[in-house]
């Protein structure tokens, strides 16, 4: 077991593993938009071990995205230790454990956050997994499994203790999906702990650079994780760049900034998936790209039903000459 240390900048921007999401090409679009740290959708460690072509394939990574982790999640000792080799021969900078995921499909398993009811057993699994690789070993959790067992600031210490060398916390219990707004107290009381010595990210509800700088000041967290809210608007991560850390006020994309970039984004796809579904991948994005443009109804339902790459861009040079 050699695990050498995590080496990120001072204070990285990461973007959150988002299944269906964090394909290589918004990985790609992010990365070039500013994020330091990207990662795979998360994988099935059941899958993994069965060798399931999608899942394997959603695994791989250019060299360009370094700092990289492969993100795994399941609820058996030996099914993660053998998923974790897997993913340590893809060679990633690092490997991490999903104990946050409160999707019903994930954690009614006891997977992702659903473990959480299970501390003795998820510490089992960590460890072992710890041991199991050469590389390090990071989580991404929550609060605690609803607001009755927010443990966070114990639990940390406890994952510490077994060779975790960061932690990811969105500040949401497992039970509170994705309602309300995120807590960010506990993520600082686990900051304020003397005992703590590696990495801490805060997660959750960041939709903003000066949210980014604010929580930053306000929960010393080591870096911040970004996932919905760089849907349709990658540049989040210059923007808390440009304030956090060049102390220099964000800039703003115009309509055409933003056009251009969801037809960097299309033509990747195409690329990169072929043409159906590179075009079935971007229609998830479309919406958030051109969110709070007047009376796109319209050309919002044509790029949701186009079929035909033409066609598409037809209505990129419309969606131009309309509003940019």
């Amino acid at each position: 077991m050699l695990n050498s240390k995590i080496n990120f900048l001072s204070f990285p921007l990461l973007l959150a593993p988002m299944e269906d999401v964090t394909d290589a090409v918004f990985r790609k679009i992010c990365k070039d938009c500013g994020a330091d740290v990207v990662f795979s959708e998360f994988a099935s460690a059941d899958a993994l071990i069965r060798n399931v072509k999608p899942t394997l394939e959603k695994l791989q990574f250019d060299e360009t995205e370094r700092p990289f982790g492969i993100q795994i999640f399941g609820n058996e000792i030996n099914t993660m230790c053998e998923a974790a080799i897997i993913a340590q021969s893809l060679h990633p900078d690092f490997i991490d454990i999903n104990w946050g995921c409160p999707v019903k499909k994930v954690a009614a398993k006891s997977a992702g956050s659903g473990m959480l009811q299970n501390i003795p057993l998820l510490l089992s699994i960590t460890k072992a997994v710890v041991k199991s690789v050469q590389i390090p070993v990071t989580v991404k959790t929550r609060l605690g499994y609803d607001l009755q067992s927010e443990m966070i600031t114990d639990f940390a210490e406890k994952l510490q203790d077994v060779g975790i060398q960061m932690i990811t916390v969105h500040g949401r219990t497992k039970t509170q999906m994705y309602k309300g707004v995120a807590d960010w107290t506990l993520i600082g009381k686990l900051k304020q702990n003397p005992r703590i010595h590696i990495p801490i990210i805060g997660n959750g509800d960041i939709v903003s650079a000066q949210q980014a700088a604010d929580y930053q000041q306000l929960y010393a967290v080591d870096g911040i994780m970004i996932g919905r809210s760089a849907i349709g608007n990658p540049w989040i991560f210059k923007q808390c760049k440009d304030l956090i850390i060049n102390n220099i006020q964000p800039s703003y994309p115009s309509n055409k900034d933003r056009l251009n970039i969801c037809k960097q984004h299309f033509q990747l796809s195409i690329a990169t998936k072929g043409d159906f579904y590179g075009i079935l991948n971007m229609r998830k994005h479309y919406k958030h790209y051109f969110s709070g443009f007047e009376n796109f109804k319209d050309l919002k339902i044509r790029l949701l039903t186009s079929n035909n790459i033409s066609q598409i861009e037809d209505i990129f040079q419309q969606i131009e000459d309309k509003y940019c």
